[in-house]
Formats: C-alpha cells, sequence, structure tokens
C-alpha cells in the first residue's frame, strides 16, 4: 500500500494565491530591493529598444543623403548616440544585477527560515507520518522554487511584456497593419503556451511528487545503511531503489516528449511570422509607405521578438514548475498545527511537582481507544513506576504528559494547572526526559550535553558529564568534549549515548523526571555506575519510570500496573506481591532474581500508528492468546 494512502494526515489544496501569499511573506522585508530590482531591468529593457530607431536612422540617411560628408558626420553621431545608448544599458543591468544579488539570497534565507520554524512546529504525529527526507527536499525545493520563479518573472518575462509593447507601439506609430499582424501572433504565440502549460501542470505535479518519493527512499535506505547490511538487503533495497528512479524517469521523460511538442509548435511560429513580416515589408516597400531604414529596424525587433518568444516556453514551463515545487512544501504549511498554545495560554509554574490525570481518554486517529478513563494523582516528589505488557499504553501517558499530542478528553494537571491551558515551551521546559534510545545532533559532545541548558558554563557540562559517568569515555575520544558525535550519535555506542542523554537531564535539573527506560543499553557494570547519579538525579523530583529495571522499580514509592489502556492495579513493591492474582505478582514470579529485558517492545518508533508503542501489533497478540494475563509466560519479558 502506498504510504501516502496510510498516513491520517489531509493536506489542504494549495491553489496559487496560496503560493504566492507564501513567498509575499519572504519578499516583504526586502521589496524595496526587489522594486529597484524591477525599475533596473524595466530601464534596461527601454533604453535597449530603442537601439534599433537609431539604426534606422542610419540606413535612411545611407540610402538618401546626397553629401558624404555631411552624412558621415551625421552617422558618426547617430553611431555615438547608439554607444550611449549601450553604456546606459549596460549601467541598468549591472544596478539590477546587485539589486538582485541582495534581493534573492535575503528571501530565499527568509523563505527557508519560515518553512523551517512552521515545519518544526508540527506534532510528534506528522514526523511520523513523513519521510525526513521528503521534509529536508521540501524546504530547500521551496526556496529553489523561489528562485526560480524570480529568475523569469524579473529576466524572462518583464522583458518580454517591455519589449513586445514597446516594439509594436514603435511600429504602430509608422505602420498600423504590420503592428496588427505582430500582436496577433504574439498573442497566437502566448495563448498557446499558457493554455499548454498550464493542461501540463499536472505532470509537473507528479513530477515533483515523484522526485520527493526518490528523494525520502534514498534518505531512508541511508538512514538504514545498518539494517541493510546486517539483514543482506543490498540487493532487495537496490531493487526498491530502481522502481523509484524508474517512475521518475518515465514520468520525467514523457513530461520532455510533451516540451518537445512544444519546441515544434514555437518553430512553426517562428517561420510564419518571418514570411508574413518579410511579405508585407515587401508590398509596402514598393508602395513607398516604409523606407529601407524602417525594414532593417523591423527585422531588428522581430528577430528580438524571436529571441524573446523562443524562451516564453521555459518561462511559462518554469513558472509551474515552480509552483509545483514550492506546492508541497506551502501544503505543509498551511496544515494546522495539531498541538496548539491557546490564545491565553500562560506559562507553567511548577512549585511542588504535582501531577494529576483526570478522567483521561486517549483514541489514536479518533478511532482505536488506548487510554480508558485514567485518574491517577502523583504526589510532589513521588517517584512512581509504571508497568504492564507491549502496547499496554504507558508511553503514551509520558506523549500526553509532554503534549506531543492531545488527549480526547479529560485533563492532566501539573500543581493544578492544566497543561492544555499552559504554554507548550513552559511545559517542555519543565520536564526532563531520558528516553530509551536517545538521538544526538551531530554536533560535539560539549554542545548535546549543553542542549539541556544552552547557557551552560564549561565547567556545569563538566560537571554533568561526571556525575552520568561520560567521563569515563571522554578521555578516549580525540578531541574529548569538542568530539563530534555523528549523525544521531553514531560514533557512541548505545550505552554511551544513553549516559549523555542523562548527563543532559542533570544539567536540565526540570522538577519533573520521566525515564523511559533510562539504562536499557548498559551492561550490569556501567548501570552500577550511574545508579547513583539517577539516584541523584531523582531528589526533590517527582519522578515516572517507565518499564525500568527491577533494581530501581523495588525502590519506587509506588508502582501502577498499566494493561489494555487502563490502571488495573497499584501500590508499593510488597503490597503488589502481597495478592497472589495481581499481573504484578505474576511478572514478578516470572523475572525474580534477574533484570527485566532491556528492550521495551512498546516503542517502535519508525511506526507512525504505534506511538511508539507498537500498539496494534500487540493489541492484536493479546486478544489472540487470551489476554495478556493469560499470556504472560510467552510474552512479558519486560515491565
Amino acid at each position: 500500500m502506498a504510504e501516502k494512502k496510510q498516513t491520517n494526515i489531509i493536506y489542504p489544496k494549495v491553489r496559487l494565491k496560496d503560493v504566492l501569499k507564501a513567498f509575499w511573506c519572504g519578499i516583504k522585508p526586502k521589496k524595496w530591493w526587489g522594486f529597484l530590482l524591477f525599475f533596473g531591468v524595466v530601464g534596461a529593457n527601454i533604453v535597449t529598444i530603442l537601439v534599433p530607431i537609431f539604426y534606422k536612422q542610419f540606413f535612411d540617411l545611407i540610402s538618401t543623403v546626397s553629401d558624404k560628408g555631411i552624412g558621415s558626420q551625421k552617422l558618426i553621431i547617430i553611431i555615438i548616440e547608439i554607444l550611449v545608448l549601450n553604456a546606459i544599458t549596460w549601467v541598468f543591468y549591472r544596478f539590477a544585477t546587485f539589486a538582485n544579488n541582495v534581493f534573492q539570497t535575503s528571501v530565499m534565507a527568509n523563505l527557508k527560515q519560515q518553512a523551517y520554524d512552521y515545519l518544526m512546529n508540527h506534532s510528534y504525529n506528522f514526523f511520523t507520518n513523513n519521510f525526513t527526507g521528503s521534509l529536508v527536499q521540501r524546504v530547500s525545493r521551496f526556496a529553489r522554487a523561489f528562485e526560480r520563479l524570480s529568475d523569469n518573472l524579473i529576466w524572462g518575462l518583464t522583458p518580454l511584456v517591455v519589449r513586445v509593447i514597446s516594439i509594436i507601439l514603435i511600429i504602430f506609430f509608422i505602420n498600423k497593419w504590420i503592428a496588427l499582424i505582430i500582436l496577433i501572433w504574439a498573442s497566437v504565440f502566448l495563448g498557446f503556451n499558457i493554455i499548454f502549460s498550464k493542461w501540463k501542470l499536472k505532470y509537473d505535479l507528479e513530477v515533483a511528487e515523484v522526485d520527493s518519493k526518490t528523494t525520502g527512499y534514498l534518505a531512508d535506505t541511508i538512514t538504514n545503511q545498518n539494517n541493510v547490511t546486517l539483514f543482506v538487503g543490498q540487493n532487495f533495497e537496490s531493487q526498491g531503489y530502481k522502481k523509484v528512479t524508474n517512475d521518475q524517469a518515465k514520468i520525467t521523460k514523457f513530461n520532455w516528449n510533451l516540451s518537445a511538442i512544444v519546441d515544434a509548435v514555437q518553430g512553426f511560429l517562428t517561420v510564419l511570422i518571418e514570411f508574413l513580416i518579410f511579405y508585407f515589408a515587401i508590398k509596402y516597400w514598393s508602395q513607398g509607405l516604409i523606407t529601407i531604414g524602417f525594414f532593417v529596424m523591423l527585422q531588428a525587433y522581430i528577430i528580438t521578438l524571436i529571441e524573446q518568444f523562443w524562451g516564453v516556453t521555459r518561462i511559462v514551463r518554469d513558472v509551474y514548475q515552480s509552483y509545483a515545487d514550492a506546492k508541497e512544501m506551502v501544503e505543509i504549511m498551511l496544515l494546522p498545527h495539531e498541538v496548539l498554545d491557546i490564545k491565553t495560554a500562560v506559562e507553567l509554574k511548577v512549585v511542588e511537582g504535582k501531577i494529576e490525570f483526570k478522567d483521561l481518554n486517549f483514541n489514536f486517529n479518533e478511532t482505536r481507544q488506548v487510554l480508558k478513563n485514567i485518574n491517577l494523582i502523583i504526589n510532589p516528589g513521588e517517584k512512581i513506576a509504571l508497568i504492564g505488557p507491549s502496547g499496554a499504553g504507558k508511553t503514551t501517558f509520558v506523549r500526553l504528559l509532554l503534549r506531543f499530542y492531545d488527549s480526547t478528553s479529560g485533563q492532566i494537571l501539573i500543581d493544578a494547572q492544566d497543561i492544555s491551558k499552559v504554554t507548550q515551551e513552559s511545559l517542555r521546559s519543565n520536564i526532563s526526559l531520558v528516553p530509551q534510545d536517545p538521538v544526538l545532533f551531530h554536533r560535539t559532545l560539549a554542545e548535546n550535553i549543553a542542549y539541556g541548558k544552552r547557557n551552560a558554563t564549561r565547567q556545569e557540562i563538566e560537571k554533568a558529564a561526571f556525575l552520568a559517568h561520560c567521563d569515563e569515555f571522554i578521555k578516549e575520544l580525540p578531541f574529548a568534549l569538542e568530539t563530534y558525535v555523528g549523525e544521531r550519535g553514531i560514533k557512541l555506542s548505545g550505552g554511551e549515548r544513553q549516559r549523555v542523554a542523562i548527563a543532559r537531564a542533570i544539567l536540565k535539573n526540570a522538577p519533573i523526571l520521566v525515564l523511559d527506560e533510562a539504562t536499557s543499553s548498559l551492561d550490569s557494570n556501567s548501570e552500577m555506575l550511574i545508579q547513583d547519579a539517577l539516584t541523584n538525579l531523582m531528589q526533590d523530583k517527582t519522578v515516572i519510570v517507565i518499564a525500568h529495571r527491577l533494581s530501581t522499580i523495588q525502590k519506587m514509592d509506588r508502582i501502577v500496573v498499566v494493561d489494555n489502556g487502563k490502571i488495573i492495579e497499584q501500590g508499593n513493591h510488597q503490597e503488589l506481591l502481597a495478592n497472589e492474582n495481581s499481573l504484578y505478582k505474576k511478572l514478578w514470579t516470572l523475572q525474580a532474581g534477574g533484570f527485566i529485558s532491556d528492550k521495551d517492545e512498546n516503542e517502535p518508533a519508525q511506526n507512525p500508528a504505534d506511538i511508539e508503542e507498537g500498539e496494534n501489533e500487540d493489541n492484536d497478540s493479546d486478544q489472540e492468546n487470551g489476554g495478556s494475563a493469560n499470556f504472560v509466560e510467552a510474552k512479558f519479558t519486560n515491565f
């Protein structure tokens, strides 16, 4: 099934005015440079059109002058006038070029920033439904679409319009019939190109869509290169890439063939205008209605028009192509953000750190119920563990707490403040998350640690690294804290990345802490080394631990057991063990004396429908095997 059919995102219809409006937002701060650019191009083309008038004077003088001495002087004056006009044209063009350099580079930077800012404010759900490579391509192509559009409108269409209008007016005052012929020919030429290009637009849009798909496939396979190698998938992925590139080649070839048809029609129209102009020029010259000089001027103008009109197909095609390229980004920019701050949103102020889930329900995609009527109070400074089978809904608690999603109904309160009524920035500033599989920036180790507190001093960074036992591997790195960690932190091991995430949380020092399998990538020795760091990190904080190892779970103030989206039991370790029929007791009996599995299956980040919990597969498995409680021996290798 195609990726687009599986996504729950419905993009709005994008019209031409939507694209132009998006471009205008980038143009507005530099609009005066745009006006100067336009002025320079118009001025240069008006002066250029005046030059053939002096050609007319030159050849009329040659054909009529009797005194060659006086005639030579006049001819020299005409040549000087032509040189002066060419010099003025050169000045106008240099002025326009300078203005263009400022205008286009600034506007493209504005558009990239505009697209980036809007894109990054989309929800977690949006990013799980889109290829990273495709999104990168859309942002880049959005700015390039403006560059292409600007080039064609300013350097292509503007000279065309100025020259056509000027030429027709000049010729009209000498011979209105020839002017009429040129006007009709120009109308047919332009009309054909516009109508044909508009019909061809759907194929241009298809080319842009296939190009994004090809880029997305390439980025996806490069990102998963390790998996491709591990599962010997080179040939399989090569065939997949071959298919998308062949699809791209097929639609591109079809598009090019359509362009070749346009070129053929244009060639015919060019021959036609040459024939008509020669025919009527000879006719009117023989009748004494036009001069040799006019004939020369007319030929100069016709050559200019043919040069300009021959490029009109490219101009129209590029304008539509620019629309097609920009449309993909504009539809993202017109797509409302799923999670928004209300207009009256205030800053969250956390004094105690009390968290309350009140009558909370959450349906994914408005159909599948993930959490059902959740009521849970986490007292200030309390440390709780959320445990349960894969797909039970544990990670969804955290996603809702961080407002990666909005709940379907009910409330989440922090210190009696509804999180839907506070700013997202202030909410997330008060919560530290140490994820199961930390992803790092391709920046230095120091920059990655300092992301928890971007104004941190070097001393604070080093202290956080020390407390998280990062110093033990940092000293082995070639540039210590200044070592670049690679894309997604690939140069570090899983355990090292997790320690960096812990150091980041230590530095952030938020009053609410969430540990989502925070030591799952550590061996027993490494875990022992950072237990004291975690203990220090959890002091004076409200803590939620998801599927943590037994050694930590036993120390929690309370353990909350979740199954099928409901809280089925809670209490401390001893209280839950005392209940012979509890799910926790069964899990403990199965796991007693050991560690919980390092990997919680409830976090398959790449499946957008699973909310990072694998809930479709796991819930289906529960039903097929008579429910999670009955299937414990085969399935529950973790909490």
